[in-house]
């Protein structure tokens, strides 16, 4: 399908570009330029974005699932979970399974794999569990958690067939030292997480090979001026990309522009998004733990545990923007930085020869149209301004 944007202020490389156009074709960015464009001939879909924003399609490499599906559930489930997150402007994803028993983990990683192989937008799995600090295990079963062992990976990279994105490990358990190597001789990008590792602690797991921080702040210890914490070596190591999860919620908006401003570059705005995203208040699960939305905000039912979020990446983008971080850095943090966080850089852009993926949003920020691969998004497929994201 060839198709030509016109009439847009496109964002992307950290910068907004007035009055520009893009041109699509076989899946791919063709050009892009300012001005009028040429006449595009016979055979190409014009559309007039009448001065709204373009920006690269949104990139989510740390989602449980949405639209009351969730990617521990099956093919099905993660197919309706994928239509809810396209339709708010997330074009690609890496799929996060909660910590199960390694047989059930075994199964869910084989059926992403399976997904991935059938459907280019599904980037893969990603391990946020089972080898957790038990004292900083959020919303995982502590029951469920075990320290890694050389056969459990190997079944585990065996079940991905090459389609593990990403594992969070805490780096101070015993034989995490071990599995970091194992992981990321298969080409899994190990991410710190779920841990009471000290500064030194996670600077030596950085120094091995790991490269992400999981949901920074949230389950580790926070910043103390005598003692600074994951967050801190994170923040001093330009190898490593920081999640935000910037629903308002799980880090202050004014801590979210602070980290955006420490590390330019080095943030990705992640959902964590559970089944509940876009369902409302009300009942709800994650893996094997029973959860209740009220307000918008997704708790471990009884406690005060937050259990993932609700959140969308265009609401992420509202948010953060209307905490002063600029636009061109919200959307670097929404596309290029998580995809070449987990090895992925041919995405993220809207270069000639990238991948078709895109996102119009109007004057408010909100989602007017999507493309992936040039195709365009239905909105009756893909809940494209249901109004239910934060």
């Amino acid at each position: 399908m060839n198709v030509l944007v016109r009439d847009v202020r496109l964002v992307d490389h950290d910068e907004v570009v007035e009055d520009a156009w893009v041109r699509f074709a076989d899946g791919r960015v063709t050009a892009t330029g300012r001005g009028t464009p040429r006449d595009p001939g016979p055979g190409v879909r014009v559309v007039d974005g009448d001065g709204g924003v373009l920006t690269p399609g949104f990139i989510d490499i740390h989602g449980h699932g949405g639209g009351g599906a969730a990617y521990d559930d099956g093919r099905t489930a993660a197919a309706r979970a994928r239509a809810f997150h396209r339709g708010h402007g997330t074009t690609r994803a890496v799929l996060s399974l909660v910590t199960a028993p390694l047989p059930r983990l075994v199964e869910r990683v084989a059926t992403v794999a399976d997904l991935a192989a059938s459907d280019e937008t599904i980037l893969g799995s990603h391990l946020e569990g089972p080898f957790l600090d038990p004292g900083h295990h959020g919303a995982h079963d502590p029951a469920l958690l075990r320290l890694p062992s050389r056969a459990d990976i190997d079944r585990l990279l065996v079940a991905g067939r090459g389609t593990i994105r990403q594992v969070t490990l805490a780096p101070e358990l015993p034989g995490a030292e071990a599995a970091l190597a194992q992981f990321r001789a298969a080409g899994v990008v190990v991410a710190v997480g779920h841990t009471d590792a000290d500064a030194v602690t996670a600077a030596r797991a950085f120094d091995a090979g790991a490269r992400i921080l999981t949901h920074a702040f949230n389950a580790m210890r926070g910043i103390h001026h005598r003692h600074p914490g994951p967050v801190v070596a994170a923040l001093r190591d330009d190898r490593v990309v920081l999640e935000v999860i910037a629903d308002g919620v799980h880090v202050h908006p004014d801590v979210v522009a602070l980290l955006v401003t420490a590390a330019p570059g080095r943030i990705a705005l992640v959902t964590d998004a559970t089944a509940a995203a876009g369902t409302g208040d009300g009942p709800s699960a994650l893996g094997s733990l029973a959860i209740e939305v009220r307000e918008g905000v997704a708790r471990v039912r009884g406690t005060d545990t937050i259990a993932g979020s609700t959140l969308t990446q265009d609401a992420a983008l509202r948010r953060a923007v209307a905490a002063g971080v600029p636009l061109p850095a919200v959307v670097t943090a929404l596309t290029s930085t998580p995809a070449r966080a987990i090895g992925r850089p041919d995405l993220g852009h809207l270069d000639a020869g990238s991948p078709a993926d895109a996102v119009l949003l109007d004057s408010d920020l909100r989602v007017r149209r999507v493309w992936i691969a040039g195709v365009e998004e239905r909105p009756d497929d893909s809940g494209i301004g249901d109004g239910t994201a934060p």
